[in-house]
């Protein structure tokens, strides 16, 4: 009985992940409000989430329309949540207008540009949103913690960086930055989460076990990140994350209220009628390599 535990809870999360989706597309016809409530004392997790989903849809429409920028930068400790929000957002938008940006470790010749030029090459263009998932700031962090980075090197993103946020920031473009916060003990149990969970075994790399080493070397460098780049222009925002569904709800609230935007609720259409064929005629179905029916 042992033996099928872990796959078991694998499944299991998998069914809660549908549920919660399904439960979100049939709330998305009675939560389409202009403003963003004040959340019931008792409220429902998957409503709450209907809502703000719903939101963030008239959000979308109104940053295509009108040709806005939009980069939200997503930053923390390895199973913070960062990718959890993400997800949330993104899901329900159009992947066209919302695009996820988690780049890989830079190549021999990245290393050799501009720090920041790979990603300028992922910024936003016009009616786009882009949410990064980790971001420019890996220099200020596990480049600083484990020695990818010189300290010359670490010392001059720390001057450059607010200076090009600046410029993005002059150019047009909404920056929001958050910083997701998440206890020792609790990135400890979802490490643990993540090596019996094979559907969530992608997640753990050898990187996030080494670093575990240095949890109070990531604090001091986080704290001098913090002092350098949370300016009055660029600030950061911290999301407490050691309860995923509040930190989930909490950031996509602060989200919405971050760029002005008007109920954008879709307009009915009718739906045309079908051509009607005279002399075409379909191929036999004999000739068609279909899906065998196993389900």
């Amino acid at each position: 009985m042992a033996k099928h535990s872990a796959p078991l809870r694998a499944e299991g999360a998998v069914l809660r992940d549908a549920r919660e989706q399904a439960t979100i597309e049939l709330n998305w016809r009675i939560t389409g409000k202009p403003k963003l409530r004040v959340p019931p004392k008792h409220y429902s997790y998957t409503e709450e989430l209907a809502h703000l989903q719903f939101e963030l849809i008239k959000l979308q429409e109104w940053v295509r329309l009108h040709g806005l920028r939009v980069l939200v930068l997503f930053e923390g400790r390895d199973a913070a949540g960062k990718g959890g929000v993400i997800k949330r957002i993104a899901s329900p938008l159009n992947p066209r207008v919302c695009r996820i940006v988690a780049l890989p470790k830079p190549t021999e010749r990245e290393r050799g540009e501009w720090y920041f030029q790979r990603y300028v090459a992922q910024l936003p263009a016009r009616g786009e949103i882009v949410l990064f998932d980790r971001s420019w700031y890996n220099r200020a962090g596990v480049e600083r913690v484990m020695g990818f980075c010189s300290h010359e090197e670490h010392q001059e993103f720390l001057r450059s960086c607010p200076l090009f946020e600046e410029m993005l920031i002059r150019s047009g473009i909404y920056l929001i930055k958050y910083w997701f916060s998440v206890s020792d003990e609790q990135q400890e149990l979802r490490f643990h989460e993540r090596m019996r969970n094979p559907f969530k075994r992608w997640k753990l790399s050898p990187m996030d076990l080494e670093a575990r080493k240095y949890w109070v070397e990531f604090s001091k460098a986080k704290d001098e990140m913090f002092a350098h780049t949370d300016t009055k222009k660029s600030p950061w925002h911290v999301v407490e994350s050691d309860n995923k569904k509040r930190a989930r709800l909490n950031c996509i609230r602060h989200l919405l209220q971050q760029i002005p935007y008007r109920d954008m609720t879709p307009i009915e259409f009718s739906l045309p009628k079908r051509e009607l064929s005279t002399n075409y005629k379909r191929p036999k179905k004999s000739i068609q390599r279909f899906v065998p029916k196993a389900y």
